[in-house]
């Protein structure tokens, strides 16, 4: 996850005081690859993570986004529970 978040931030854009890392759960990599065209189709820029390593080799594990306003994330994530 935090291969994700580290990935997807810009070097370009400062992180601003109060900027979070958030780890969302997904049921499999196909409800994965759901999300990340959601919020592909809705403008948001993603960062796809693929584990290039054995069992998974080359599977899906997670999707990166660089901060934003949390009103306009928020509406196209909201049902994803917290990684506890």
């Amino acid at each position: 996850m935090l291969h994700a978040a580290g990935r997807s931030a810009s070097k370009d854009v400062p992180h601003k005081i109060g900027t979070y890392a958030i780890a969302l759960h997904a049921k499999d990599e196909a409800h994965l690859r759901e999300i990340g065209w959601t919020l592909f189709k809705h403008g948001v820029k993603i960062t796809l993570i693929h584990e290039p390593d054995a069992p998974w080799n080359g599977s899906l594990m997670a999707i990166g986004c660089p901060p934003m306003a949390r009103e306009n994330i928020k509406p196209l994530l909201s049902k994803l529970p917290l990684v506890k």
